[in-house]
């Protein structure tokens, strides 16, 4: 219906367009030229006028060379008095007429316009289409997107890597699919599923197979839609939202990112954005409480702050069922990856396992991003299929970001940033229950002038202090080598310095990993979640610092100690990056040997 009342619109503007243009066409151009009156009278005088032709209050003549002139008289007889004492002969005509369809459409169009504007957009505004979103000036409808079940082409195969959650949520899908069952049976199924967890994990797309599965209408909104500058529309927004709901039964209402609107609700009384954010999540609230058994619609929302949301809104009889989708392990990253990979090229030496146990701590969308640009680098290179080289590229180029060969560096600074990446990759390698070193490069990629990559043997969903201890000094391996070679230090180590006060102060606040204080936390204020800090003396307060600073000059001392050891192999490291830019975890085994053997 949109798209007639839009070709209608076309049409009428054309046919307007064709109207005015024979109008214009019908018209013969002005030849004559403008002669004030006074001019006018002055030649007349002179008796060189024979005739003319008066048309209202214009009077045409015609000169002896045949020039053409017209002179607009006063609206009073004394220049048709004048004219026939001086025995011109005076010819009158009536002014050319507009075409009559011509006059009545320049006449009507402005009121046919405004009620074909008002028709369309009533007619835009009153459609059920789109569930509301695209309803003109309806601030008050709701915005989210209908996906009707014909449309939606996600299923449960689509979603892989996460198959706890999926498990969890499989009930819902029979639940859409013969509601009657349950109801039979006096079962009551869950209102509301909330599903948290890191961000890229796939929470939006779980959501998305749930309704293609079950084959019922989707309803998307992100909790931000609600929220406005005018008090009343979040409210008002919501309460239209699960009313199209209802009318769409069975169906699944999605709320993406609901910690916009479901945030803690302030104790004092708040104004402007709080008092409207508030107001709808009340109206939240309520709607979501006056379910009935027979109302079969599910309320799934995702978000990544679950510790930030509302408690009234995680109580039973709202979001009943709270699902976690967690970063996947190894085996969940194989099969991510090769979901991705169904609509492109593999070659056949690609090895998923491999690239998932290179890829720890990846969510889906990473995974997802990392396949796109192993396609997009097999287009640039013109290769058949996406090989294992290509897939490793692709894996770097995700992880450490792009390479930046175009960068300037003098001599000097390769050789520094040499020097610090083998102290980090020595160090590594020495300590034992370090995570092994995978790949050393002194290429310049994101914000970094060089790179050592460690990655795991195997998953770890707890890390000992051991392992913390040994990530301390190789951490400080860095800034170790370049004092020990160059006797300086330069800022190339801000980050590990960083990442390595930030590690040791959570051993020590957080983890209870000292023995001076003990199993004890000490919390820091948390902005984000409007949590306070917890209250501590001075006298502990100087003790956390001097056991950070111990742990850190522990770490330090230890990793200074290998690399005095096994100057040699820091040298022999440091002299095959600046020659070969990039190492491995095979080069650095041959470097190593060979030096050894000499």
């Amino acid at each position: 219906m949109q798209k007639f009342y839009k070709n209608l619109s076309i049409w009428l503007i054309i046919a307007l367009a064709s109207l005015l243009l024979f109008n214009y066409c019908q018209k013969s151009p002005d030849r004559h030229h403008a002669v004030p009156y006074t001019e006018f009278l002055k030649k007349v005088d002179s008796g060189h006028l024979s005739k003319v032709t008066m048309i209202n209050n214009t009077v045409l003549w015609e000169t002896s060379d045949g020039s053409l002139f017209k002179t607009v008289v006063p609206q009073t007889n004394d220049a048709l008095e004048h004219l026939l004492l001086k025995n011109v002969a005076v010819r009158a005509e009536e002014p050319p007429q507009t075409p009559w369809f011509l006059q009545t459409l320049l006449s009507w169009l402005p009121i046919f316009l405004l009620a074909f504007l008002w028709f369309f957009y009533f007619q835009k505004g009153s459609g059920q289409g789109n569930g509301g979103g695209g309803r003109a000036m309806a601030f008050g409808k709701s915005r989210a997107r209908l996906i009707n079940p014909e449309e939606s082409k996600i299923k449960l195969n689509d979603v892989a890597g996460i198959d706890e959650a999926k498990e969890e949520v499989a009930e819902l899908i029979d639940f859409l699919k013969k509601p009657e069952r349950f109801v039979e049976a006096g079962a009551r199924i869950p209102t509301g599923v909330l599903l948290y967890g890191e961000p890229g994990t796939g929470k939006t797309l779980l959501a998305k197979a749930i309704a293609g599965e079950a084959g019922v209408p989707f309803f998307s909104i992100s909790g931000s839609n609600f929220v406005e500058m005018y008090v009343g529309i979040g409210a008002s927004r919501v309460r239209d939202l699960f009313k199209e709901g209802k009318k769409k039964a069975p169906c699944i209402i999605f709320i993406d990112e609901i910690d916009a609107v479901g945030r803690h609700r302030s104790s004092g009384s708040g104004s402007g954005g709080n008092d409207e954010r508030e107001q709808t999540l009340n109206q939240l609230l309520v709607e979501m409480d006056g379910f009935e058994a027979n109302d079969h619609v599910i309320v799934i929302a995702a978000t990544n702050r679950q510790d930030i949301l509302d408690p009234a809104l995680l109580r039973p009889g709202r979001f009943d069922r709270q699902v976690m989708v967690p970063l996947p392990d190894v085996g969940g990253r194989e099969k991510i990856l090769k979901v991705h990979a169904r609509n492109t090229k593999v070659g056949p030496d690609v090895n998923w396992q491999v690239i998932a146990k290179g890829t720890p701590g990846f969510s889906g969308a990473q995974l997802a991003s990392l396949v796109n640009e192993a396609a997009l680098l097999t287009t640039r290179k013109n290769s058949p299929t996406i090989s294992m080289e290509i897939l490793e590229a692709a894996k770097d180029k995700v992880l450490m970001g792009a390479e930046r060969r175009s960068l300037i560096i003098t001599d000097r600074e390769k050789r520094i940033t040499a020097c610090h990446e083998a102290g980090h990759a020595l160090v590594a390698w020495m300590l034992p229950g370090a995570d092994p070193v995978h790949k050393v490069t002194i290429i310049p990629r994101g914000r970094a002038l060089g790179l050592t990559m460690q990655l795991p043997e195997e998953e770890r969903n707890s890390h000992d202090r051991t392992f913390l201890f040994n990530n301390l000094s190789t951490l400080l391996g860095g800034r170790i080598a370049e004092e020990i070679v160059f006797n300086q230090m330069t800022t190339g180590a801000g980050n590990d310095i960083e990442r390595v006060s930030d590690i040791a102060r959570h051993m020590v606040c957080e983890w209870g990993m000292s023995e001076a204080i003990g199993p004890l936390t000490f919390r820091a204020s948390n902005p984000l979640s409007n949590q306070p800090g917890q209250i501590i003396s001075e006298q502990t307060a100087v003790l956390i610092d001097v056991e950070v600073k111990k742990l850190v000059q522990s770490a330090y001392d230890r990793a200074r100690g290998l690399l005095e050891e096994h100057r040699t192999l820091l040298d022999a490291i440091t002299d095959a990056l600046i020659e070969r830019e990039t190492l491995s975890r095979a080069d650095i085994q041959g470097i190593i040997e060979i030096t050894e053997r000499k």
